[in-house]
């Protein structure tokens, strides 16, 4: 169990005491001087309790608290942090409004030294207790759907899968953008000697390159002799479980050199640590390119592909399995039903013909939402063809797929405004042949701000 606690006061003799004590009882200990420098810690995670001090210079103990346990979505603190307050000046009025912002518990100084172990004790219990039923209830509401189909292709496909889950050889899952990949990654380390263990999926495309290193290996921070900062990357997360390297194929060629090294040693360091973290993974990567063709090009390392194309897997388009959408259908109508998303709906066979002469770029993914959007907008409870967009029913032309389309699928929002931004600059640089002044002009940004932005997205 981790047993990292935050002390936050302002006064360096009592953070010094307290540290003692606490490294002596076996804790790890961080510091912060301040509520400001506090949240920046809680923030990287690795806490798993917090001492603060009420009294302090800049935001006090009770905003800082406040913050803490805001429910916001872009605070990146766990709101549920037990929170033991500290005071030198203690009265009832304070203890009670510390509880109401969600305190754990309420201690006066000077401090029972007893009292405080015995409550830190208690609420890293308890906030363990609270993150097994989160991760519980997570893997019981995010489970995604299994391997759907009865097609030759699908027959073939599972037959593949059960052959190779239970063994550990890495993986390489190829197949169009919305055909399954991230299903068939599960499907795998469900049926693994590892499903146990954690399956932790990283997206590639949607972490900008600044950040992929600190997102895959972590981070390590501190001054000599003082106890350090560390957030855990994903390789770390995944550790006796299976990592799943997402759209692989648009990393870039530095994070395809750190990945390679990992793969081969086994091991890896979390940025600015010194110490080799051994990663007990397995690996499954995901590509809609043709990476053959990306080595050719030169985006792409050779060496890195033989690595993970130990056991390829391709996925087939829902266009080479048209006889499934029947299944596909019953399927997604009866989750949404059942989550109270929609009246209960049928489909006319009329309306399935329509849906099989349809060719489906976007795979079972556009299925699953035209699915979702015709059992809330259809007006009778049997679904017809006209109840189907006209490029469907009527055969009319396919609306042409655009590099906007993609940011649909992007539920982070703060994902999505960055995938915007690349392709929006992207089109302004190629509209002016690459100079980084004439497009500044164009989109009426400074030179050397849109500078920064491009290196920031990868476009530099």
């Amino acid at each position: 169990m981790n047993k990292t606690i935050l002390i936050v006061d302002d006064e360096e003799p009592i953070r010094t005491s307290l540290r003692g004590i606490l490294e002596d009882e076996e804790y790890t200990v961080v510091e912060a001087e301040s509520g400001e420098i506090a949240l920046e810690i809680l923030a990287k995670g690795g806490i798993s309790a917090i001492l603060l001090d009420i009294w302090m210079e800049g935001i006090d103990g009770i905003e800082t608290l406040r913050r803490i346990k805001s429910n916001k979505k872009e605070n990146p603190i766990d709101p549920d942090l037990p929170v033991v307050i500290m005071s030198g000046h203690g009265t009832i009025d304070t203890a009670v409004s510390a509880t109401k912002e969600g305190a754990y518990d309420f201690l006066e100084k000077p401090l029972s030294l007893d009292r405080v172990l015995l409550l830190l004790d208690r609420a890293i219990a308890a906030f363990a207790l609270i993150k097994e039923n989160r991760a519980l209830k997570a893997k019981m509401e995010d489970e995604l759907p299994p391997m759907i189909g009865e097609s030759p292709a699908m027959r073939q496909l599972k037959e593949q899968i059960d052959r190779l889950a239970p063994t550990d050889g890495w993986v390489l899952i190829s197949g169009d953008n919305g055909a399954g990949k991230e299903v068939a990654a599960r499907q795998i380390h469900s049926l693994s000697h590892r499903h146990d263990g954690p399956f932790i999926a990283v997206s590639s495309a949607a972490i900008p390159e600044e950040h992929i290193e600190v997102e895959l290996f972590g981070r390590e921070e501190g001054s000599l002799g003082s106890t350090p900062s560390i957030q855990a990357g994903r390789f770390e997360q995944a550790n006796g479980g299976t990592l799943f390297l997402d759209a692989v194929g648009d990393m870039s060629l530095r994070t395809q050199a750190k990945i390679l090294r990992t793969l081969q040693e086994r091991s890896f360091q979390r940025v600015g640590g010194n110490q080799p973290i051994q990663a007990d993974v397995r690996v499954i990567a995901s590509t809609s390119k043709d990476l053959e063709e990306e080595i050719r090009e030169g985006r792409f390392r050779q060496d890195l592909f033989y690595r993970l194309n130990v056991i390829p897997l391709q996925l087939p388009p829902l266009h080479k399995r048209l006889e499934d959408i029947p299944i596909l259908v019953d399927y997604f109508a009866g989750l949404l039903q059942r989550h109270n998303q929609s009246k209960a709906r049928s489909f006319a066979p009329a309306t399935f013909k329509s849906l099989r002469e349809y060719h489906w770029p976007g795979n079972v993914r556009e299925l699953k939402n035209l699915v979702e959007r015709l059992l809330i907008m259809a007006p009778n409870p049997i679904i017809q063809p006209e109840d189907l967009p006209e490029f469907i029913y009527k055969k009319q032309a396919i609306p042409a797929s655009t590099p906007w389309d993609s940011l649909l699928d992007i539920e982070s929002l703060r994902e999505a405004r960055l995938g915007f931004e690349r392709i929006y600059l992207k089109h302004f640089l190629e509209r002016n042949s690459g100079n980084i002044s004439r497009t500044s002009e164009t989109i009426g940004m400074e030179r050397s701000a849109l500078h920064r932005k491009l290196k920031t997205l990868g476009l530099g």
